[in-house]
């Protein structure tokens, strides 16, 4: 699993944006990637939900969003909008590439991600990771916003 000062394995997948490419997206700033188990269950759906909530916030910060599960791009868009929009890509890690190269395959469910939290700094470094992450846990929240240089 890549923790604080491993380089970020690069990655490109398709998403409700098109195509989605980590280090592209670096080049704009720092990204917060999370991993989430499936569209539109309970748990999930407040996980994307809090970071909706808190995506202008991360902006301000320099952060971008990208949420990966292994949801095909039509349920992606699906959930999405039964969100009401969201502002930044859910992307599809079908064969769960992705997520194996996080260590964020569900234990339970080898064909699923597990929830995880990772802040990836512009030069491609984890500067964070809450792996696997509780959407309910503050203290991991607190670790990605202070990652951010938020002084809570």
């Amino acid at each position: 699993m890549p923790e604080r000062g491993d380089a970020a394995p690069d990655f490109t997948l398709p998403s409700t944006d098109g195509d989605v490419r980590l280090s592209e997206r670096l080049r704009q700033g720092r990204v917060l990637l999370a991993f989430y188990f499936e569209d539109a269950t309970p748990t999930c759906s407040t996980e994307v939900e809090a970071l909706k909530d808190a995506y202008e916030t991360l902006q301000e910060l320099g952060a971008d969003v990208i949420a990966v599960s292994a949801d095909s791009i039509e349920s992606h868009r699906a959930f999405a909008e039964r969100l009401g929009g969201l502002p930044f890509p859910l992307a599809s890690d079908a064969g769960l590439r992705v997520a194996r190269a996080y260590d964020a395959v569900a234990e339970d469910d080898p064909h699923r991600s597990r929830r995880a939290l990772f802040v990836i700094e512009q030069n491609g470094t984890v500067a964070y990771a809450a792996n696997p992450f509780s959407p309910g846990s503050l203290s991991q929240l607190e670790g990605a916003f202070r990652a951010l240089g938020v002084e809570l």
